[in-house]
């Protein structure tokens, strides 16, 4: 009898864009990377689609993608993510469904997902209707082809769900053991209760929905996905190969099919090189006699359901309570602090719900001589998130009439308005322990971002009465207070209109060039006049900006002045354009004082003229104010550097004698070192011309005078100079010059007192062996610069763990 393995692997991440720039800002926390989409990308998504199988002596002798021969799912919003700032990875996501559909019978391994991971049995059918439909549509546009499968967010069960999944022709979902209940044979009446997770997971079951319908549904095994999640089995795998195949018994008379499911992130962000445990697993798996690896479609597409069941309704894999955890206090928490409640989950629940109704409500009533269905055009908007330029065909058709720029505009801030009432409800926001986490400040943000929409439209204090429900949730720490407290001290603060926009847009135009018409985040910034002064560390610059949003296509005309006293001293200010008179009378009095140095003239013209509207360094949004504060302190730094540095020259006789007699270096000493030879390495490192023979010396002196090195910040700068130089390689390399700087670069790197990640060098590499350039390099000899060529290119394979056949 057959035997199948399937790895289902659910990756999703809790949309972390401002509501207000549709961008994701600089997250410290994730540091070297920017945010932590960067990091767990570089940790699982990016590792998984190259994964390495390795022979007996640790060498690396295949990589393979791993998403070509698993089943998996990644939620829209992160392929939103990816497809932005990691388009590589993105690719081979789309590339691994298409590889597996020739692998599998035709049946791409990709699974759909409600769209923005809403926990759907706590949502209003309209809701429910609106996610199902804008993931199938989300992936439709990106893999090209109809979902077979859908993953429901948090394996979050309901009939009602599962018949507008079936409705939209969705064959089959994953769920928890622990989700169901009974099962029998199809055509008996007897049925066998299961509950505690004793569904033999090893067959599908046919669910027979409310509507005349069905779908099917895999319950996925408990005990070993639990051990992936969980118990280290991704440690070795081997291991893990032996484990799922354990799954199997002899006794069964059908095709069984072992399969687990687990969050994604698990293959090398929660457990490190645990993609390479996958490939490896799945590698023996494909070797052992009788047993086949397979996705979800191509089993069922070769062995139809003789089993039907009934599982609990309201139940999820990650909440033993059902689906409490996303509105009670119901002890499900991550554990860390046990002190704590979670009893602010319910009222945060009822205040999201009053506003989702109460939006409702204004939506329906604004949208009338608007859109001939308001209903049908919110499922249809998907178009246009997926491609803002599809904005003018989607109102052509789903408007009730021709529209003038303002009935344009307040039809989108509808629109975008219920878009923001539906990623409030993101599964994250009630899934940790405390109500001023992240995650949860996130979906209170979106809440006030589907407020403020509201609020341009029906002008109307709906702020105020979602803020007394939203005070009823009391944090655990003191020092937040309530929900309202919350929401004034971490969204209202992150809440921007297009003056704040311009403001940032003004303040920036003093350290860098623009275009005439320039992109910022989600809004489009049209120099409409410019004119810029310098006078010695200052500098001023005045002008009138078109600002539009490119989300909801409303505009302003403004005006702005802004003046950079050096350092981080910055003044400036915004306001409507008023008219050419008053325009040309502040940029006449700002100049004339800035030319006569009065510069508190200057801050004193710009209070008068912008009044209330004034804004500095602060006022810019995180990765900007950080990349201005950096471009403000380099001169400062360079002079902090040149001191040191020439305390470092002036001493180092003084401290080679030292280490000879072995005396310990003055902390003075130290503490010198250690910032000259940390800065002199990490430009060196993020020079790919740099001279390799001054790393060694920089290197030795480390050595010498054991000085700590700042590992984590140089392995980075040095792994992204070596992903350069590789990829440069890869592209050229019949260029000797790229090859002898990768060969210098990773040599460099296995010197080193700490890991680099030569992961990219490492495909590179085997991409170029796999062709026919690379069999040309070792078979080769016929000239000494050939000879060359080949040791260098065999010895760059052994730097790099590469099998390589001489």
């Amino acid at each position: 009898m057959e035997r199948y393995v399937c790895v289902h692997f659910h990756s999703y991440q809790p949309p972390r864009e401002n509501a207000w720039l549709e961008a994701v800002e600089l997250q410290d926390s994730a540091f070297p990377f920017h945010d932590w989409n960067a990091r767990i990308t570089a940790e699982c998504y990016a590792p998984n689609g190259a994964s390495r199988i390795l022979d007996g002596d640790g060498r690396i002798e295949q990589i393979v993608n791993n998403y070509a021969r698993i089943s998996y799912n990644i939620g829209p919003t992160l392929l939103t993510w990816l497809e932005s700032e990691a388009p590589g990875v993105y690719q081979t996501v789309l590339d691994a469904d298409k590889e597996s559909q020739e692998l599998f019978d035709g049946h791409g391994s990709a699974m759909a997902q409600a769209y923005n991971h809403m926990i759907l049995p706590l949502a209003n059918t309209r809701d429910k209707y609106t996610q199902i439909w804008w993931g199938i549509e989300d992936f439709r546009r990106r893999f090209e082809r109809d979902p077979a499968g859908m993953w429901m967010p948090e394996a979050a069960v309901d009939l009602e769900s599962l018949d507008i999944m079936a409705e939209f022709g969705i064959k089959f979902t994953v769920l928890s053991p622990f989700q169901a209940h009974r099962v029998r044979e199809i055509g008996t009446k007897e049925w066998t209760d299961v509950t505690g997770g004793e569904v033999d997971p090893t067959r599908p079951y046919l669910i027979n929905l409310p509507s005349g319908r069905t779908i099917h549904v895999f319950f996925y095994d408990g005990p070993i996905s639990q051990a992936v999640a969980f118990e280290g089995l991704l440690s070795s795998g081997e291991a893990f190969a032996e484990r799922l195949m354990s799954g199997f018994d002899e006794d069964r008379d059908w095709p069984q099919i072992l399969h687990i499911a687990t969050d994604g992130e698990s293959y090398g962000h929660h457990h490190r090189h645990g993609e390479m445990a996958l490939s490896y697993a799945l590698h023996m798996v494909e070797e052992t006699e009788g047993v086949e690896v397979i996705n979800y479609a191509a089993y069922l597409a070769r062995h139809e359901a003789t089993y039907e069941a009934e599982f609990y309704e309201d139940s999820s894999w990650s909440c033993v309570h059902g689906i409490e955890r996303w509105r009670a206090n119901c002890g499900c928490n991550s554990g860390g602090r046990p002190e704590w409640n979670q009893e602010w989950r319910q009222p945060l629940r009822e205040s999201l719900d009053w506003l989702r109704d109460r939006l409702a409500s204004e939506y329906e009533k604004h949208s009338k001589g608007l859109l001939n269905d308001p209903w049908k055009a919110r499922d249809e908007y998907i178009d246009v998130i997926f491609d803002r330029s599809r904005v003018d065909d989607f109102l052509a058709k789903y408007g009730s009439k021709q529209f003038d720029e303002a009935e344009r505009i307040k039809a989108l801030k509808l629109l975008e308005m219920q878009r923001y009432a539906m990623l409030m409800y993101t599964s994250c926001g009630w899934f940790f322990d405390e109500l001023s986490g992240i995650e949860t400040v996130q979906v209170i943000q979106y809440a006030g971002r589907a407020v403020q929409l509201a609020q341009d439209v029906v002008a109307d204090s709906i702020e105020e009465e979602f803020l007394d429900r939203l005070s009823v949730a009391e944090s655990n720490l003191p020092e937040h207070g309530d929900g309202r407290d919350i929401f004034n001290k971490m969204v209202k603060p992150a809440m921007v209109d297009l003056e704040d926009i311009a403001a940032h847009f003004a303040i920036s135009s003093l350290f860098e060039e623009y275009e005439e018409e320039n992109e910022v985040f989600a809004y489009t910034a049209e120099i409409l006049d410019s004119r810029r002064l310098i006078a010695g560390r200052a500098s001023l610059h005045m002008g009138r900006v078109r600002m539009s949003s490119s989300i909801t296509g409303e505009s302003e005309e403004l005006a702005f002045g802004v003046c950079h006293f050096g350092d981080h001293n910055l003044l400036g200010g915004v306001r409507p354009y008023r008219s050419i008179h008053t325009y040309e009378e502040l940029k006449h009095e700002l100049a004339e004082h800035f030319h006569r140095a009065e510069f508190p003239e200057v801050v004193r013209a710009l209070d008068r003229h912008f009044e209330s509207h004034n804004y500095s360094i602060r006022s810019l949004f995180r990765d900007e104010q950080r990349k201005i504060l950096n471009i403000i302190l380099d001169s400062s730094l360079e002079q902090a550097a040149s001191v040191y540095s020439h305390l470092h020259e002036d001493h180092a006789a003084l401290m080679h004698f030292l280490s000879d007699i072995g005396a310990p270096l003055p902390d003075a000493f130290e503490m010198t070192s250690e910032f000259v030879l940390n800065t002199r390495l990490r430009e060196e490192f993020s020079n790919p011309e740099s001279d390799l023979d001054q790393i060694k010396t920089l290197l030795d002196e480390v050595k010498q005078w054991k000085i700590k090195l700042d590992d984590e910040e140089l392995s980075y700068v040095l792994s992204q100079t070596i992903d350069q130089i590789a990829r440069e390689f890869e592209e050229n390399p019949e260029e000797d010059e790229n090859l002898e700087r990768l060969v210098s670069f990773t040599e460099v790197a296995q010197q080193l007192p700490f890991e680099v990640n030569l992961w990219q060098a490492q495909n590179s590499y085997y991409n170029v062996l796999q062709s026919d350039t690379g069999e040309r390099f070792l078979q080769d000899t016929s000239s000494e610069e050939a000879a060359e060529r080949a040791e260098k290119f065999q010895r760059l394979g052994e730097t790099l763990r590469v099998k390589v056949e001489a």
